[in-house]
């Protein structure tokens, strides 16, 4: 009885080793495993002036906005992060805003896409919608939620940093998308022209938001957007 005891005893020893032997290389594994970020800077374009030719796309950058663009670029320029994506509204005044960034990023590939123009999703603000079509509300989303699945997704295989330029209303939406909350609370906040939004997609796909409509890059006298008043072209005050 003894003998076998203490051969229960060995076996129970051996088991015991193999499974603590078993749980520390998978835990190795585990702290080994390299974890990839993909984090996402969303600019809204720079300021416009609308065209009277509604086929000319509604829009292109004017002076203002030119410069507003070259102070966001020089922002992102400024940080060190190696960029691996560009890609712009198809809309003028974003992809040319999106073309003034590129030349600061040469080594980037800009590309442009259909899913980022702007539209108006619905939200609660019914004086807000009221001369939109429930069909045209319906595309909207569906095009936002399109530009969400394709575009808020984790990193495979490296560390992304993507610049996103494109529309107020489509970054307040995407923002939303990302916090888990009524989409149709996007009216309540603003992003200004030229602003950051930084929204960083973990390994597991959650969020984190680091920013939203960040101007900082931009002097006073040349903000816009988030107001109706929208400033003149001026030297700032010494």
């Amino acid at each position: 009885m003894d003998i076998l005891r203490a051969a229960s005893r060995v076996r129970f020893v051996r088991i015991f080793h193999a499974l603590l032997f078993a749980l520390t290389v998978t835990v190795l594994s585990a702290a080994d495993t390299p974890v990839f970020n993909r984090t996402i800077y969303l600019v809204r374009h720079g300021n416009y002036t609308s065209s009277k030719d509604l086929a000319a796309d509604d829009g292109f950058l004017n002076p203002l906005g030119l410069a507003q663009a070259r102070l966001v670029a020089a922002r992102l320029r400024g940080l060190p992060i190696v960029f691996t994506s560009l890609t712009a509204s198809t809309m003028p005044r974003a992809r040319q805003t999106a073309e003034v960034i590129h030349e600061l990023f040469p080594d980037v590939p800009l590309q442009t896409t259909p899913l980022l123009r702007e539209c108006t999703p619905r939200t609660w603000r019914p004086n807000a919608i009221k001369s939109d079509k429930p069909a045209d509300l319906d595309a909207a989303e569906a095009q936002l939620n399109a530009a969400f699945v394709k575009y808020f997704v984790p990193a495979q295989g490296r560390d992304e940093n993507d610049i996103i330029v494109c529309h107020g209303n489509v970054i307040r939406y995407l923002v939303m998308k990302a916090l888990h909350v009524d989409t149709q609370a996007w009216l309540g906040f603003s992003i200004a022209h030229c602003s950051l939004t930084v929204v960083r997609v973990s390994p597991d796909g959650s969020f984190k938001i680091f920013a939203v409509g960040d101007i900082g890059h931009i002097p006073p006298n040349l903000q816009s957007g988030a107001t109706k008043a929208d400033p003149q072209l001026v030297a700032p005050r010494t």
